[in-house]
């Protein structure tokens, strides 16, 4: 295809990742400029997944996430698509050779969410692999621009920044989840009965993450670290929020980050990151 196609396309990835997150917008700002493109049009396809199994309405959830993830595959395949989300994710996964098995697992756990409302600690794993850790992998893909050394080295790190990130959402967004579509993704927990004890069980498990995704932050090419570091800083902030609030209170509102508190995080992480205070 020309470039005028492929760059409309681009375009229409950028747009929506800038619509649906301000957060995940400032961050990729702060990447390289040669990687932003494919970051956007990682996004934009997970974007469009999600919004099959959490906002689209109709009863025929199940068949269009089917046909979605066939038309994925096929426009990797083909090398074009004219769904311009789907054009721009198969030009980031031919270009880095991103693995089919990444795509699918993201899916799988797509799937998840049509169908299992509470989960065992096995299928809580698998949604978080699939739903979280495998679109950093992809990401990590693109910083290392396709040095596989790299990849494997740093790949343990990113899976468990992206483990943190997604409960911290979770708790994020407990009210939403469990009061407007019944999902409970933390195994053994009740949320009709919430307690202080249940919520700093699962804030142990999330500040270890924390701690040691840190050091693989340290390792990252310098392409992506700023920004990769300032998300990190971001969601610390929200995950501090969420502990200083008790239990009660996060189960009734979602708690966030205002923009002007995260705009003075992305400062501080710049002149961290300029200092090489990690």
């Amino acid at each position: 295809m020309d470039s005028l196609f492929n760059q409309v396309c681009a375009m229409s990835s950028e747009i929506i990742t800038k619509k649906y997150s301000t957060s995940f917008s400032m961050g990729i700002m702060l990447f390289d400029k040669k990687i932003r493109t494919p970051i956007y049009n990682v996004y934009g396809f997970v974007r469009f997944a999600d919004e099959i199994v959490d906002t689209y309405e109709g009863d025929d959830k199940a068949q269009l996430l089917q046909e979605f993830r066939e038309e994925t595959f096929t426009a990797i395949k083909r090398k074009v698509s004219f769904n311009p989300v789907l054009h721009s994710f198969q030009k980031v996964v031919n270009e880095y050779n991103i693995d089919y098995e990444l795509i699918s697992a993201f899916l799988d756990s797509m799937a998840m969410d049509l169908n299992m409302d509470e989960h065992s600690y096995d299928s809580y794993k698998k949604y978080i692999y699939g739903s979280a850790e495998v679109v950093g992998l992809m990401c990590l893909k693109i910083f290392v621009e396709n040095d596989e050394a790299k990849y494997q080295q740093l790949k343990p790190f990113a899976c468990t920044l992206g483990s943190a990130f997604q409960k911290v959402n979770f708790l994020r967004d407990i009210q939403s989840d469990f009061s407007e579509r019944g999902r409970v993704y933390f195994p053994g927990v009740d949320f009709n009965a919430f307690s202080e004890a249940d919520k700093i069980l699962i804030q142990a498990d999330i500040e270890a993450e924390f701690d040691y995704a840190r050091e693989g932050i340290k390792r990252l090419p310098e392409n992506c670290r700023l920004g990769v570091y300032s998300a990190f800083k971001y969601y610390l902030k929200l995950f501090e929020k969420i502990k200083n609030k008790p239990a009660c209170a996060i189960l009734n509102n979602r708690i966030r980050v205002p923009n002007g508190e995260k705009l003075f995080v992305l400062t501080k992480s710049a002149l961290r990151i300029g200092f090489n205070i990690l």
